[in-house]
């Protein structure tokens, strides 16, 4: 039997069973890092959509147990073989804890390869670093990946209070691109104008397309979009010639595409995290790096939760929490 100094607290689900996807928080054996790895206690884990919704479904024959969560921030506490011993007691922003791993983020300590615990810069909160990780990387990929953006070049955002949209519009900002962004109500316009966004329409009451053909006459040359089959008739018709249309989130109902698409030789173009090329996601950590460095990324309003309460904060996530849900897992009291 281990040693109570040698357990945690986790929150943490079985994936088959009557129970499956069920969270519950026990104690368990705490990790150690293996060759090439780094033990992080965290103190804030971040919620995303895609951490509930494999919980519903969980992958079968992969691990009998799975703590969720793919984002965080912490410190290094130990290293194993191989890694610098001078990372320890190093602040960093984890990203893909979970990523075909039993152990992610809800739990008082996580073990994960050393790439994927990033050094937070003097200044960047343990909030803020725990809301990078799969937003960030995912806005940095949908922005860049399908070809250069260059100063002044023109992109909307749909979706631009959201935690990917968030993103997006800050980095493309720091990178000198003009964005727009679209939002479903007014504390979401606010959301969206404080990252950066010059033009930032409400869809419920205002023709999107006819702001959008104001503000830039010869069409946008990158979407970045959350809803294809709601908005595809409308990035038609804003797209620019050889513009492309990047999405990140799929729902369910079929779509046409319009002719318009032709006619502008556009592209769409998919893209999931978790499965782009290595050399992709570590060339998004080195730009998601930067920005940090530079200040221009900022944490979105949170929703708290504690780590007792990991089911409650997937649901808050999969209702639309605007801004960003949180777990604080070192209790707040701690230093």
């Amino acid at each position: 039997m281990p040693e109570l100094g040698d357990m945690m607290l986790a929150a943490r689900y079985p994936t088959s069973g009557d129970e499956a996807g069920v969270i519950r928080v026990e104690r368990i054996e705490r990790p150690r890092p293996a060759a090439g790895e780094v033990l992080v206690e965290v103190a804030v884990s971040g919620v995303n959509p895609t951490d509930w919704k494999v919980r519903r479904s969980p992958p079968a024959n992969a691990f009998p147990w799975i703590v969720p969560n793919q984002d965080g921030a912490g410190v290094i506490v130990e290293v194993g073989e191989g890694v610098p011993a001078e990372r320890v007691g190093e602040r960093v922003w984890l990203w893909l804890a979970q990523w075909r791993r039993p152990s992610g983020t809800a739990a008082q300590y996580v073990a994960l390869p050393a790439e994927r615990a990033v050094a937070l810069p003097e200044g960047a909160s343990v909030d803020l670093g725990a809301g990078l990780g799969v937003p960030a990387l995912t806005a940095d990929h949908c922005l860049f990946e399908d070809g250069p953006l260059a100063v002044g070049d023109r992109v909307l955002v749909q979706g631009g209070a959201g935690a990917v949209g968030h993103a997006a519009i800050e980095l493309a900002r720091l990178a000198g691109v003009r964005v727009a962004a679209t939002v479903s109500n007014e504390e979401k316009a606010a959301l969206a104008a404080s990252a950066g966004a010059e033009l930032v329409i409400d869809y419920t009451r205002e023709d999107v397309v006819s702001r959008l053909r104001e503000w830039s006459p010869e069409g946008v040359k990158r979407i970045i979009e959350v809803d294809l089959s709601r908005n595809l008739e409308l990035d038609a018709k804003v797209v620019a010639p050889g513009g492309s249309i990047v999405v990140y989130a799929v729902y369910p109902e079929p779509v046409r595409a319009p002719r318009e698409l032709m006619a502008a030789n556009a592209r769409i173009q998919f893209m999931l995290l978790y499965t782009i090329p290595d050399d992709a996601k570590l060339a998004a950590v080195a730009n998601v790096t930067q920005a940090l460095e530079a200040g221009a990324l900022t944490e979105l309003p949170a929703t708290r939760f504690a780590l007792a309460d990991t089911a409650a904060a997937h649901d808050a996530v999969e209702r639309g929490a605007v801004g960003k849900v949180l777990i604080d897992v070192r209790a707040p009291d701690q230093p």
